[in-house]
């Protein structure tokens, strides 16, 4: 019996190490499978141009695939799988590939909104949709001062020139940058204020430790109207809708959970 066993141990390590690339297999890598869905995953995320040779594209994606599949196969063979930092870094990406399969799911089962939500929401959110606008920005990136009467000095200032004088009479270092924003990425709440500047005034957003001023040089219009507009406030809606109900669903999963922090680490008072 245990020989029989061995045999057919051997026999099935055999079959497992010489599979051959057939049917849905487009590759074996070192007796692991590269599927046909996985590559076609792969061509689907890749952008490429409507004129690209899909065959050499595909090769070409193929051997990509291949490289990346033999590489993560040498990580693991140095032990960076077992590491902490992998595993809580591969637990922070399941964690969002899971929810945004969770949101794409309410997504497709959300119900389309009325022709009165429509239009009240271009009504409600003219820079995305009538009034949008591209702005041609000049900026100054710096690092954001931990001295309050720096930051009250500069959040004081009505022109860029003024506020490049305050963060050079601080010793604050800065860099000159140009960008572009469409006013369609504007939160609601925010974009009265900006359109109540004065021309030439900064705005300032913090990022981090670092603050980025801009000054808005151009205004190109870009109305969104008609059919385009109605698909995007659909879109609007729709995503709006999804995320207050899984803001609502996270409230319900906090009540009924257990959730107990060490000493120093629960919510803020």
């Amino acid at each position: 019996m245990r020989k029989q066993l061995f045999l057919a141990g051997i026999v099935l390590l055999s079959s497992a190490c010489n599979k051959e690339p057939e049917g849905q297999t487009v590759a074996v890598v070192n007796g692991k499978e590269v599927t046909a869905s996985e590559l076609n995953a792969e061509f689907a995320g890749a952008n490429l141009p409507p004129n690209a040779d899909r065959k050499q594209a595909t090769n070409a994606i193929l051997q990509q695939l291949i490289d990346r599949r033999l590489l993560a196969e040498q990580a693991r063979k140095d032990g960076i799988d077992r590491s902490p930092e992998f595993i809580a870094r591969e637990r922070r990406l399941e964690e969002d590939l899971l929810i945004g399969m969770l949101s794409n799911r309410q997504m497709d089962s959300s119900k389309l909104p009325t022709e009165a939500e429509i239009a009240s929401i271009q009504a409600r959110q003219p820079q995305a949709f009538a009034k949008r606008e591209l702005w041609r920005l000049a900026q100054v990136q710096y690092e954001t001062p931990s001295d309050a009467r720096v930051q009250q000095a500069i959040a004081n200032t009505k022109s860029m020139d003024e506020l490049i004088g305050v963060l050079t009479s601080a010793r604050v270092p800065f860099q000159r940058a140009s960008n572009q924003l469409s006013t369609s990425l504007i939160p609601n709440e925010i974009y009265p204020q900006l359109t109540g500047l004065s021309p030439g005034e900064p705005f300032i957003v913090p990022a981090g430790g670092r603050s980025v001023a801009s000054v808005i040089i151009e205004r190109e219009p870009m109305p969104l109207t008609g059919p385009q507009a109605r698909t995007e406030a659909v879109n609007l809606i729709r995503r709006q809708t999804v995320n207050n109900s899984l803001q609502q669903r996270i409230k319900d999963l906090r009540s009924a959970a257990k959730i107990e922090y060490k000493e120093g680490f629960g919510p803020a008072k």
